[in-house]
C-alpha cells in the first residue's frame, strides 16, 4: 500500500529501532503518516536476555490488537512476586492480579518481542500504513530546529516529527539538550554490574531445594536478597528458560564489567566466588548456564527537558532506569502511547504548532511518573546507588500498584492536573 506522496502526508522520523522505536512506530500507525524508523544496526540478531512487560505496559500492547503476533513471541504469565533471604525465609508474596490490573506481567525473550514488534511495524495487515526501516542507519547528528537527521555516510532525513529512541547514549538527547541550552547528562555508573543468564528448564529436574522455596515451574519472579548482592529469578519462553540477573556491587565483583555491551562473557569460577555465600541450590543452577553476560549497569539522571522544537525523546534515550522494577521496557511503551494518545485525532499533517502542542503535552504525561519510576529503581539497588537520588517512600506492594494500575496518559494527565 504506497502512501500518497502529497504534502498533507505527516512524515515521522524515529531513530532506534528497538523496543520503544518499534513500539511508537506502531502506536503512530495512521492514515496519511509517513513512519520511517532508522536504525544503526543491521537487526540481524537482537540481543539480550529476558524483559517483562508489566501490566501497564501489557494492557497497551493488548489494545493494539497484536494478540496473534505476540503470541509467537512465546509470552509467559508469571501470577507472584516472591522476595526471599539466603536462608529461604519468605519475606513477602505479592500475587499478580491480573483482573485487579487490567493484563497479566508478561516476560518475553527479548529477541522473542523484538521480532514480534518489528513484524507488527512492518505489517500491512494492521490499521494505517506500514513503517519503513532503514537499518545500518547511524545517526551523528540532529538539527531539531530544521529537524534534520544526519547519518555516519551522509545522509540526510527530514521529517515533520523527530522522536530519539536511540537508547541511553542517545544522539538525540544531545541534540534536544543543546537546543535548550541545558547541561549535558552522560549515563553515570551506578556502583552495580549484573550478570545475565539462561538456563533451560530441563536441566532443573534434580535441582536440590524445597519447592516452596524455589520451584522452577511456578509462574514467579522470585527476587534472593542478602549480603548486598540480590539474584532475580522468572520463567520465558512458556517455561522452556529460566531468566536470571545477578546484581553485585561493584566492590564485590571479581571481574571487570564494561557499559557498553550486554554480551561480554563473564566466567562462572568468578560469579560462584561472588555468590559463594548463597544457597547451593542457586549456585547449582547457575552451573547450568551455557553462557553468561556481564555488563555495567548505568542510569541518568531525571533531564530538565526532553523536547526541543518538534523534536522529542522517549525510552532509555530519556529516562534510562536500573531493572530493578522490570520497568524499562515497560516506560518505553507508556511513551509510545502518550504518543499515539496525544496525536489521534490528526487525520492528515499537523501544522507546526500543533505538533509542538501535542509532544509538550505527552513531556507533560510523562515526565513526572516516569522520573519517579527511575528514581524508585535506583532506591532500590542501594546502597550502591545511594548518590543522593530522590527518596520514594512508597512500600514494593503500593509501587506495585501505582506502576501498574495506570490507564494511559490522558487518564492520568487529567488525574495529575485534577489533584
Amino acid at each position: 500500500m504506497a502512501i500518497d506522496a502529497t504534502t498533507n502526508t505527516f512524515r515521522i522520523i524515529i531513530v532506534g529501532g528497538g523496543i520503544a522505536g518499534l513500539a511508537t512506530a506502531i502506536a503512530l500507525r495512521g492514515p496519511q503518516r509517513e513512519i520511517i524508523v532508522l536504525e544503526k544496526s543491521r537487526m540481524n540478531k537482537e540481543v539480550g536476555a529476558l524483559l517483562s512487560l508489566q501490566p501497564n505496559a501489557q494492557k497497551i500492547v493488548e489494545q493494539w490488537n497484536l494478540k496473534d503476533i505476540l503470541q509467537r513471541a512465546k509470552p509467559t504469565a508469571e501470577r507472584q512476586f516472591r522476595i526471599l533471604d539466603t536462608s529461604g525465609k519468605i519475606h513477602m508474596n505479592i500475587d499478580m492480579d491480573g483482573e485487579k490490573y487490567g493484563a497479566d506481567r508478561m516476560v518475553y525473550h527479548r529477541q522473542d518481542l523484538h521480532s514480534a514488534l518489528r513484524e507488527a511495524a512492518l505489517s500491512t495487515e494492521l490499521p494505517g500504513y506500514p513503517a519503513s526501516i532503514v537499518t545500518a542507519a547511524k545517526v551523528v547528528g540532529c538539527d531539531c530546529e530544521t529537524r534534520a537527521i544526519t547519518l555516519a555516510d551522509g545522509t540526510i532525513y527530514q521529517g515533520d516529527l523527530i522522536i530519539g529512541a536511540d537508547g541511553i547514549h542517545s544522539v538525540i538527547r544531545e541534540a534536544v539538550l543543546k537546543a535548550g541550552n541545558h547541561e549535558l547528562v552522560h549515563p553515570a555508573p551506578t556502583g552495580v554490574s549484573a550478570y545475565r543468564l539462561l538456563v533451560e528448564t530441563t536441566n532443573l529436574a534434580g535441582l536440590d531445594v524445597d519447592k516452596e522455596v524455589f520451584d522452577h515451574t511456578r509462574q514467579a519472579t522470585t527476587l534472593i536478597m542478602g549480603h548486598d548482592r540480590r539474584v532475580i529469578m522468572g520463567p520465558a519462553r512458556n517455561g522452556d528458560l529460566l531468566g536470571l540477573v545477578g546484581m553485585v556491587p561493584d566492590e564485590h565483583m571479581h571481574e571487570s564489567s564494561t557499559p557498553n555491551s550486554w554480551t561480554t562473557p563473564g566466567h562462572l569460577s568468578k560469579l560462584l566466588q561472588t555468590y559463594h555465600d548463597f544457597p547451593q541450590w542457586i549456585r547449582d543452577i547457575f552451573k547450568q548456564a551455557p553462557d553468561i553476560a556481564l555488563w555495567q549497569l548505568r542510569d541518568i539522571d531525571a533531564l530538565p527537558t526532553w523536547i526541543a522544537g518538534r523534536c522529542i525523546i522517549i525510552g532509555d534515550a530519556a529516562h534510562a532506569m536500573l531493572p530493578t522494577q522490570g520497568q524499562g521496557a515497560s516506560q518505553s511503551i507508556e511513551d509510545a502511547e502518550a504518543l499515539q494518545a496525544f496525536f489521534a485525532d490528526t487525520t492528515a499533517k499537523p501544522n507546526p504548532q500543533q505538533i509542538t502542542r501535542r509532544i509538550r503535552k505527552v513531556f507533560e504525561a510523562r515526565y513526572k511518573r516516569a522520573s519517579l519510576i527511575q528514581a524508585y529503581s535506583r532506591q532500590q539497588a542501594k546502597p550502591a546507588t545511594a548518590k543522593g537520588s530522590v527518596k520514594v517512600t512508597l512500600n514494593p506492594a503500593e509501587f506495585l500498584d501505582y506502576n501498574c494500575k495506570y490507564e494511559g496518559a490522558v487518564k492520568w494527565l487529567e488525574q495529575q492536573e485534577a489533584s
